[in-house]
């Protein structure tokens, strides 16, 4: 688990040098940095503003309100309380007055995941003679890493998740056409996810046909579709091994019926040689030494669609950050959303998940996900899927 106690300061420090910043300024207010809260005492939601200031040198300086004072009882820092509003801002004064800030902003809202600030808490920084900077590469090297034990964890999650997928998709493709609906189907997945020990904190995607071409699908029983024969259906499903775990996301493909059409094979094809070929991309990039700049995987993924002639139907962005937030805060594979320049390092996961979405045909998902591991990136599931689940 991340936190204050973790960070290594030597790799801190000489982070901090390289953005040009004297410290990293975390900041909270009713949740809105879940970066800060992977990082700061408690992890727990602040009601009011909390400040913690973390220098290049020195001891960590936490500025709270005397009324959230208890996640810090063990803090080993420095500590300034406050009530009034001039309090905090003579803290802050004392503090980071005339000093360059890293913190969660992103100049134009390039990348959302990391612009957490809000637009007041900056201007009055700034009427502080206090310069702000982005904060990526600290985000990355101290929020978004998995510990080694958080990542058996996931790689457990992934292979229930696909035993649970594998066996859903054929059991549905043998109902086809008795009835079976996208909801009763998502309830069968939610029970098996839970009988197998998974925490959830949401419900998965299930979508038959052409709600397969909704690529954020929520199945409302009385309201969606019955599986009928040879359509598409889409599984998308996601877990932890409990509370707070690295969760695994993945989606899966079914078709019910035995002889798979000609377009839908064309589309799998693409969307599984593009989800191979980001994968791919960010190997080479890891194995070279250099960065490995999550746009480069996007585009990576998006050239093997588009030369099979579905670009414009892919729209959305390869793959997003996992951390203990399943959309986490560090670097996704998007060229398309956003272009997303901050680098994977070891210890980093995301999504692979490029699609296809027909509007009123069908639509194709493949999802795995990679983790950098001591032995550099490594998908899971150990199997991903290479062929449509059909009826045997």
């Amino acid at each position: 688990m991340n936190g204050l106690a973790t960070i290594d300061r030597a790799v801190m420090r000489e982070t901090l040098e390289r953005m040009g910043a004297d410290g990293w300024l975390l900041f909270d207010f009713h949740g809105c940095n879940p970066v800060a809260q992977q990082i700061l005492p408690g992890g727990a939601m602040a009601t009011r503003r909390v400040f913690v200031w973390v220098p290049r040198e020195g001891p960590i300086t936490a500025i709270v309100h005397r009324i959230e004072m208890q996640p810090f009882s063990d803090f080993e820092g420095r500590i300034i309380p406050f009530s009034r509003h001039a309090e905090l801002h003579a803290a802050l004064r004392q503090t980071v007055g005339g000093k360059v800030a890293a913190m969660e902003i992103s100049p134009r809202d390039a990348v959302p995941y990391l612009d957490r600030i809000p637009w007041g808490v900056i201007d009055l920084l700034h009427s502080l003679d206090v310069r702000t900077v982005p904060s990526d590469e600290l985000v990355t090297r101290f929020a978004a890493t998995w510990s080694m034990e958080e990542a058996a964890e996931h790689r457990r999650a992934a292979e229930i998740i696909r035993t649970i997928a594998l066996e859903a998709l054929a059991g549905a493709n043998r109902r086809a056409g008795t009835g079976l609906s996208e909801s009763a189907l998502q309830r069968e997945v939610i029970t098996a996810m839970e009988q197998a020990g998974l925490f959830l904190d949401t419900h998965p995607i299930v979508g038959f046909g052409p709600n397969a071409a909704n690529p954020h699908y929520e199945p409302r029983s009385g309201a969606d579709r019955t599986l009928g024969h040879d359509e598409v259906v889409l599984l998308d499903l996601w877990g932890g091994v409990r509370e707070g775990a690295i969760f695994a996301d993945q989606t899966w493909m079914g078709f019910s019926g035995t002889d798979v059409p000609a377009r839908v094979q064309e589309v799998w094809t693409a969307v599984r040689d593009a989800r191979d070929a980001a994968v791919a991309k960010v190997v080479e990039l890891a194995g070279a030494g250099g960065p490995v700049p999550g746009f480069e995987g996007d585009r990576a993924a998006r050239q093997v669609i588009e030369a099979a002639g579905f670009g414009e139907f892919f729209v959305h962005r390869t793959g997003h950050s996992i951390d203990r937030d399943l959309h986490g805060s560090g670097p996704h594979l998007d060229d398309y959303e956003t272009h997303d320049d901050r680098s994977l390092m070891p210890g980093t996961g995301c999504s692979v998940e490029p699609g296809v979405y027909l509007p009123g045909e069908f639509g194709v998902r493949s999802e795995v996900n990679l983790f950098w591991g001591p032995g550099g990136p490594e998908v899971t599931p150990g199997e991903p899927q290479r062929e449509l689940v059909t009826i045997a």
